[in-house]
């Protein structure tokens, strides 16, 4: 029965999929709203085994505030929010055994949400939830990328639980303040393009080359902002490590170097943060990863100089 199930899902995935790459083809021979715009990430959020144990982490050793949560209706916590500056926040959802450490979806903002519904709905893009007010104030809707990537796209309000933490919950003990880029494994390079390029207006800026020449990864810059979305190439069903370890965000650092120093300060000697090494070249700046306690993974690169693209590195997201 289980077998039936996970076969009709995989059926109307692919059908799905079949419709976003029809009509993201078809998208320069259509006449579509104007896009509003979109200036970059909200939150990315994802499922943890443990949330107290997340939530412990990110504050203890990452540095982080939680400014508000979201209870089920006995009162238990099942979501966590960790804000990382005013418009930018990681969401923490208690998961299960399939789901532990994984990335459940990401959010993009923009300034006028019923305009780019309006823009969706003329690119006939299915939106998989329609506009409304989520718990903590903000609206937005949902659509679903040919890869099965949830992405909310929303619009701040001054009355929602964001607006009223503006200013507050930032300490200087954050180790970065902005959340720069948000990594995701696909599958196919065109119908990924066809969303997030031709449809949404990201922008390409970078490629790295991987296995038979075929591209390893490329990244798409925010049309209104300089956030960017990472697409990582990982032909075929991608596995549980794959969509774990290559599934990410990245975090900004003026100073790896300081950062890193920061990091294994608050840690103890058998903590594997302690052996992390920082890596250079591929005409990137220096970055270095952390794990969750999901084993997910937090790239924490130095920003890219003004005006410079960064460059192929195959070995990047590998």
């Amino acid at each position: 029965m289980a077998s039936s199930r996970s076969r009709f899902r995989e059926d109307i995935l692919a059908r799905y999929f079949l419709c976003v790459v029809l009509a993201m083809s078809g998208l320069h021979a259509q006449t579509s709203a104007p896009r509003p715009h979109t200036l970059g990430f909200a939150h990315v959020a994802s499922r943890v085994a443990d949330l107290d144990k997340t939530q412990l982490f990110y504050e203890s050793v990452l540095g982080y505030q939680e400014p508000f949560s979201l209870n089920d209706g006995t009162g238990k916590a099942t979501t966590a929010f960790v804000k990382v500056n005013d418009l930018q926040y990681v969401e923490l959802f208690q998961g299960d055994a399939q789901t532990q450490g994984q990335l459940d979806h990401f959010a993009l903002y923009t300034d006028d949400l019923t305009a780019m519904r309006a823009h969706l709905q003329s690119l006939g893009m299915y939106i998989v939830k329609d506009t409304h007010k989520g718990r903590i104030g903000n609206p937005f809707l949902t659509i679903r990328d040919p890869d099965g990537h949830f992405v909310e796209i929303l619009q701040y309000s001054s009355n929602s639980m964001t607006g009223q933490s503006t200013g507050k919950f930032m300490p200087t003990s954050r180790i970065s303040d902005h959340i720069t880029h948000v990594g995701i494994v696909v599958s196919s390079v065109d119908p990924a393009m066809k969303f997030y390029r031709d449809a949404l207006g990201f922008r390409e800026i970078s490629r790295g080359v991987g296995k038979n020449g075929e591209p390893g990864w490329i990244d798409l810059r925010a049309p209104d902002g300089s956030d960017y979305i990472e697409l990582i190439l990982v032909p075929g069903k991608p596995s549980s490590v794959d969509l774990k370890t290559q599934n990410h965000f990245g975090l900004a650092s003026a100073s790896v170097h300081n950062t890193l120093v920061t990091l294994q300060k608050r840690v103890p000697p058998s903590s594997p943060i302690s052996s992390v090494t920082i890596q250079t070249g591929g005409g990137l700046p220096p970055r270095f990863n952390v794990l969750d306690p999901d084993g997910a993974r937090i790239e924490i690169m130095e920003p890219l100089p003004e005006g410079m693209l960064p460059h192929a590195d195959p070995t990047r997201s590998q």
